[in-house]
């Protein structure tokens, strides 16, 4: 299968160089590396390169498929054998994780922009993805609260939880779900700790090249559409949280508000 079955959102998602820095920067050789909201092979790829163990939750058979013939591809066996995937939904990954709840360096999420109870709106003649197809109707806010309680459960004391965001526009407004997400990780215990900007773009000097793909261009030469120019994904918000060796007081198996966003 050609590089080109996941989309250039969805292969943005979490790229190389993105896994790689937080991967080196977050956990030591041998460490456990979880990641939710699984969309392509870049992170389960990076971190058996950098000697580390790797989980990726991929619920959608297709798109568990696709990443499998690319690890295949990739990877030699040694490195095959520090990666897996389980079908298992974000807000489901303290149970699909059971046999290592407590021994997870790093849990990376980065749940799609349109995360709140929506889905991605389609183009016509626009072909689907492996992670476009996945089953993304878990997504509502109570659910990504979930996510954030099992990452506690699951993560060894002094783990990092990695939330990728990035900002979106709904009903002609601009929705940034960070300052959400680092509300409801405090209250679950976590330590804000950093929050980085991610640049999904090169720069040539001092400015950023935004490539547009055909589709983009076709909709900006169609001068007589009414629609809105097509938006480009230029960084990501990396919020980074520590979980405490010793919480000053303890959020229960389940979080203090049973994974409910706030």
């Amino acid at each position: 299968m050609s590089d080109t079955a996941i989309c250039v959102q969805h292969r943005r998602t979490i790229g190389r160089e993105l896994a790689q820095h937080l991967i080196s920067t977050c956990t030591h050789e041998g460490a456990m590396v979880v990641e939710g909201f699984t969309t392509s092979e870049a992170t389960l790829i990076t971190a058996s390169e950098l000697d580390r163990r790797a989980l990726a939750l991929v619920p959608h058979f297709p798109l568990a498929q696709y990443i499998g013939n690319r690890l295949r591809v990739t990877l030699d066996q040694r490195q095959l054998t520090r990666v897996q995937m389980r079908p298992v939904r974000p807000d489901q990954m303290a149970k699909g994780l059971a046999d290592h709840l407590g021994q997870v360096s790093l849990v990376i999420g980065a749940p799609p922009p349109y995360e709140t109870g929506g889905h991605r709106p389609r183009r016509v003649g626009e072909p689907r993805c492996p992670a476009c197809r996945a089953d993304l109707w878990m997504l509502s806010s109570e659910q990504l609260g979930l996510f954030m309680a099992a990452a506690w459960r699951v993560l060894a004391p002094d783990g990092v939880l990695a939330m990728i965001t990035t900002t979106r526009h709904q009903a002609g407004r601009l929705i940034d779900p960070a300052p959400r997400i680092i509300r409801h990780a405090q209250s679950l215990g976590f330590r804000y700790a950093q929050h980085v900007i991610a640049l999904r773009v090169p720069i040539e000097g001092d400015a950023l090249v935004v490539q547009a793909g055909p589709t983009d261009l076709a909709q900006l030469r169609d001068t007589s559409s009414s629609a809105l120019p097509p938006t480009v994904g230029v960084h990501a918000a990396v919020s980074l949280f520590g979980k405490p060796q010793q919480p000053a007081s303890p959020p229960g198996p389940d979080g203090p508000y049973s994974g409910r966003t706030r």
